[in-house]
């Protein structure tokens, strides 16, 4: 395969994933904003800090292994060795299901102790709903790793959106449906977690059928096969520091909730309106998290694509694939980091439902965290280049000062009372840019052909704070003429905002002709935008 078919298949992979994640956050929205009314503020803080212990458990699980299993299959696959792609699955699987099992074990067993931890005690159904769920994501894991490790995309893709559908509805279902019988919203919020749990077991379900057709038409080949205990070491060589990272900085993040709720309490809130805050928060966190969702696509499709030119000693190709990657992440992310600093306050009254004070509180938290994302984008992308290039050990390192520097600001800031939960968004933005700074300067030290990153995101930069500029001045002039609609004050400066983005980004070429065309149907879209 020539290495612009590997580029094309990298950046086809990324669209296909990217579309998916679209439907998923569409859905996700569909999901969470009525949830939030249904629940309520304290009910979402519920449903939160059960994800929070999940995603601890989900990393220490997942978040090194698909990375492993998709570089070494990338590998291998590139050199036709297909009995060693089935010797790498069938190592990783052993390893997933122990890891799934204590997991969901621990979870499960432990809801109400792990709640108390969090000092919200009444989290513990919706931790306990969440526990199988570990398990059935490391069997998911397990099917995908072996996919992107092949460059294909296409079950993972679908299996989200599966994972999607399901959790509307069967999570809106169980909540109103224990909300009407108990009046319960602790049961409540854990009915919405059981949607979580019901969809990652119809996605796994779907991947095991595609995984069996894909296993059994590999070739049949004669190359010498490692052991399992070679294998295993290869993978957790991988692995093990990837999953130090990822794994830590949840368990910061889940600290930061302890102190930040404890720094809270103990400023004469009650438990009430600290959950009240909390949930505030949380639904700020879960726009935050829908712009970073759409990197993530970049991420998983580079380490194989990258790892595979490597392989072949394509240490040019590699450095194109990674310099597109910036591109295309600089082109997501900064238009949604300025778009949700500057229209913080329509964006979550009109997604969360808020007025008066708590809209204030709500429009403060989101602008924060809108900054955040364009950090958090190139901390993703920058640490998966990382990963490609086999050096897994300096993004932990990294991350672990980034953390570190969060949890001190987080419990200095929101100690004051003047600044109180404001405090946990600001330690979340110096979080990002230090380990932003950090990731950009160890791979001017370690790549030998470091990629020109910052460069191809100044294009997108300009464009973007153009863009929220007259974005701001929109929705002021809107409230000036007495509009009170939450979705027009919403809506018409987003619509203003995307055509002045695209018609900036084309002006000065921040995406390139050969970008498009490394797309799916690339030709229409650079003849649209008259690349």
């Amino acid at each position: 395969m020539s290495d612009t078919q590997k580029k094309q298949n990298f950046l086809q992979g990324t669209a296909l994933l990217a579309m998916a994640t679209a439907i998923v956050k569409i859905i996700g929205a569909l999901y969470k904003i009525p949830l939030n009314a249904i629940i309520g503020e304290q009910g979402f803080g519920y449903f939160n800090t059960a994800y929070e212990i999940y995603n601890v458990l989900l990393m220490i699980s997942t978040a090194g292994l698909p990375v492993a299993m998709s570089r070494m299959i990338s590998q291998a696959s590139s050199l036709e060795h297909y009995g060693q792609v089935r010797r790498i699955y069938a190592t990783a699987r052993g390893i997933f299901l122990a890891l799934g099992i204590v997991g969901s074990l621990l979870m499960t067993c432990f809801c109400r102790q792990l709640a108390a931890f969090q000092n919200q005690p009444d989290a513990w159904a919706a931790i306990g709903f969440l526990g199988p769920c570990v398990l059935l994501i490391c069997i998911m894991s397990t099917f995908r790793g072996y996919f992107q490790g092949q460059g294909n995309m296409l079950p993972t893709s679908i299996s989200q959106v599966l994972e999607a559908v399901t959790k509307l509805i069967v999570g809106m279902a169980a909540a109103l449906a224990l909300l009407k019988l108990t009046s319960s919203v602790p049961l409540a919020a854990g009915g919405a977690i059981l949607g979580v749990t019901v969809s990652c077991l119809v996605s796994s379900l779907y991947l095991f059928s595609r995984f069996r057709k894909s296993f059994d038409k590999l070739p049949v080949t004669q190359e010498p096969v490692s052991s399992f205990a070679d294998t295993a070491k290869g993978l957790l060589v991988i692995a093990i520091p990837i999953t130090i990272g990822s794994a830590g900085l949840q368990i910061l993040t889940m600290l930061e909730t302890k102190i930040y709720m404890g720094r809270l309490l103990s400023q004469g809130y009650s438990q009430a309106e600290a959950d009240g805050m909390r949930g505030i928060y949380a639904m700020t966190q879960t726009i935050f998290n829908m712009p970073c969702a759409f990197i993530t696509p970049i991420t998983i499709s580079i380490i194989p694509a990258i790892t595979s030119q490597i392989t072949l000693c394509n240490l040019r190709e590699a450095k194109a694939t990674e310099e597109s990657a910036a591109r295309i992440t600089g082109l997501i992310s900064m238009p949604c980091a300025f778009g949700l600093a500057v229209l913080a306050e329509p964006v979550t009254a009109l997604l969360g439902g808020y007025t008066g004070e708590r809209l204030a509180l709500a429009a403060r938290l989101m602008t924060v965290l809108g900054i955040s994302i364009a950090f958090n984008a190139m901390v993703l992308v920058t640490t998966a280049i990382m990963q490609a290039h086999g050096h897994v050990t300096r993004p932990v390192i990294n991350m672990f000062v980034g953390g570190v520097l969060k949890l001190a600001a987080v419990y200095v800031l929101t100690g004051n009372p003047s600044i109180g939960i404001l405090g946990t968004p600001v330690g979340t933005l110096l979080c990002y840019v230090c380990i932003c700074a950090l990731n950009l300067i160890s791979i001017r030290m370690l790549l030998e052909e470091p990629p020109a990153l910052v460069r191809n995101l100044i294009r997108s930069f300009l464009s973007a704070a153009i863009m929220g500029l007259l974005v701001r001045l929109v929705w002021m002039g809107l409230k000036a003429a007495g509009i009170g609609s939450r979705l027009l004050l919403c809506a018409v400066p987003i619509a203003v905002g995307a055509l002045v983005y695209v018609l900036l980004a084309v002006k000065l070429k921040a995406i390139t002709r050969e970008d498009c065309l490394l797309l799916p149907k690339g030709e229409k879209i650079a003849k649209l935008l008259r690349l």
